[in-house]
């Protein structure tokens, strides 16, 4: 019987040794440090206090490295959610933010339990596209104020709104605080590779700021002056007060953010898979993320998921074990106990400098603007999803771009489905399923059908139906091109046969593979058409077409006598 809850940790520490544990801890630290304004900055722009980040990183990063179905993963918030819980966190309050990360673990949790792990492999790619572009232009948008030091009052949430009424203040841009943010995003930009293995180019930025801060004494703002610094060690376990007015509001949001989690993080599996070589398990990375974004908030946690650049800096510094993430986690907060009081002095030019940088690589910018490299139906969902998660919101994009991608993907099976008219001249089979050499009547018409028979293709056997109205005795359709039917399909094939029979005509179908069989049972059909009309092949089939004109013939010579 196959377990149903097993985090990789236990498979990945039988045998663990203090050589692993050196290379795991030297990992972590790594990742804490790097982690440490990422955690801040992304719960700034999401209109949260810094300390939530932090808070994020350090329950959820450990439970997520401790339980999940990946050997280095690491967990945190990211940039995905920093629209999607500002907005969250603007209309509903924090406490319902909090209820809406809950519920969203609770969404995860149900589908890491219903082993749908798999399932997120088939969102189409224009479609996680499209809102990852989107969303980094929305992040970049919000540290425009931060980044100029623009002294905007009421800035909306609204992207052109918001772009609107920064623009009419750029005239109160500071310069101290605009030099700083070009000086560190220059930094960030052309910091040497070779050295961001041992000093990452983000940290190295907000230490520099920060120091130019205490140095120079900058009339710039910074954690402190706007949030008035971040407490040392983590808060009380609080339960977040629910106000059961507006649970049916958060379920969208939730779900937006449970999708999003779940791409985010199996996305971040794969390409650590790839890495060291590794296979995860989705199910229980789903069960994971569940666990840690029901419990973060409990802390003042906001959504957390992997972390793709996080997981990747994890690897290249050699960590290989549950353990790395784990250490994140507790580096995360030791750094906290230790340099909290620091923090105050963190400038938020620098903050906004590291976010525009992530928020760029973010983004499939490549995708966008070659749109002609890609197919028409895949460029017409990536720009929509694009500007809907710009101009609207992240839900409502999401859902469309996936109805959207839906119907044009019916439209893709639709037109390869194909029913054809077979005879000797048009055979393409050279088996036994071939016509050739074979005598087929008259009074009978072979065709193929081809493809997928789902409901998006009936419509190709409502016009086949209307076609065979005064034509043959019987109708013989060569199913063995079919690999996939569904409920519709099925419907269609039935009106067939019942449009047939009302003319005393006759369906029988030849070759069909098991799905189709499948569902034909299931439904009913195949008792309707009679299993002497379901044949194997062509041969069979052909057999079948003559027994029935011959009995007809007799039939009507009984009557005429």
């Amino acid at each position: 019987m196959a377990i149903f809850f097993r985090p990789r940790s236990l498979d990945s520490l039988a045998g663990y040794d203090l050589h692993a544990f050196v290379s795991d801890l030297g990992a972590g630290v790594t990742v804490a440090i790097i982690a440490l304004p990422l955690a801040m900055a992304f719960a700034i722009a999401s209109g949260v206090r810094p300390e939530q980040g932090l808070f994020t990183a350090i329950v959820a990063g450990f439970l997520i490295a401790a339980l999940g179905g990946s050997r280095v993963q690491i967990g945190g918030p990211t940039g995905a959610f920093v629209v999607l819980v500002g907005g969250v966190a603007a209309t509903y309050g924090l406490e319902n933010l909090l209820i809406c990360t809950m519920m969203a673990g609770a969404i995860l949790l149900l589908l890491g339990m219903a082993r749908a792990g798999s399932l997120i492999n088939y969102i189409p790619y224009p479609v996680t596209t499209g809102f990852t572009t989107g969303i980094a232009v929305l992040i970049i948008s919000t540290q425009i104020k931060d980044f100029f030091g623009l002294q905007a009052q009421n800035v909306p949430a609204e992207f052109f709104g918001k772009l609107l009424v920064l623009s009419r203040n750029l005239d109160t841009a500071q310069w101290p605080t605009l030099i700083l943010s070009a000086v560190s995003l220059a930094l960030i930009v052309l910091w040497p590779k070779r050295w961001g293995r041992y000093a990452p180019a983000p940290v190295v930025a907000l230490l520099l700021g920060t120091a130019a801060v205490l140095i120079f004494h900058l009339h710039v703002e910074t954690i402190g002056s706007r949030f008035g610094g971040i407490p040392r060690g983590l808060p009380v376990f609080h339960a977040p007060h629910a106000n059961w007015l507006l649970i049916e509001k958060l379920i969208r949001p939730a779900i937006t953010i449970a999708l999003l989690a779940a791409i985010e993080s199996l996305l971040s599996a794969v390409v650590a898979d790839g890495m060291i070589n590794d296979r995860h398990d989705s199910n229980q990375e789903l069960m994971a993320q569940g666990i840690a974004n029901m419990v973060a908030p409990f802390f003042g946690g906001i959504p957390a998921t992997g972390a793709i650049v996080r997981t990747s800096t994890n690897i290249r510094s050699g960590g290989r074990t549950p353990v790395a993430g784990m250490v994140h986690a507790l580096g995360l907060l030791l750094i906290m106990l230790a340099a909290a009081p620091l923090a105050k002095f963190v400038p938020l030019a620098t903050l906004a400098a590291i976010l525009m940088f992530v928020a760029y690589n973010m983004g499939e910018w490549d995708d966008l603007i070659q749109l002609r490299r890609l197919p028409k139906s895949d460029a017409a969902v990536l720009v929509t999803v694009f500007v809907l998660t710009v101009v609207m919101d992240l839900t409502v994009a999401v859902e469309l771009g996936m109805l959207l991608a839906a119907l044009l993907f019916i439209k893709r099976i639709s037109d390869n489905t194909a029913i054809t008219l077979v005879t000797e001249g048009t055979e393409t089979e050279g088996d036994q399923h071939s016509l050739r050499g074979k005598d087929v009547p008259a009074e009978v018409l072979v065709f193929q059908v081809s493809g997928a028979f789902l409901f998006g293709a009936a419509e190709k056997l409502e016009e086949f139906i209307r076609d065979v109205d005064n034509r043959p005795k019987v109708v013989i359709l060569r199913f063995r091109k079919i690999i996939a039917m569904d409920a519709t399909g099925v419907q269609a094939l039935a009106r067939l046969h019942q449009h047939l029979r009302k003319h005393r005509k006759w369906l029988v179908l030849a070759g069909v593979l098991a799905q189709p069989l499948e569902v034909m049972t299931k439904s009913g059909f195949l008792e309707q058409l009679g299993e002497q009309n379901l044949c194997a092949d062509i041969d069979t089939a052909l057999a079948r077409a003559n027994f029935i004109l011959a009995n007809s013939t007799r039939k009507m010579a009984a009557f005429a006598g």
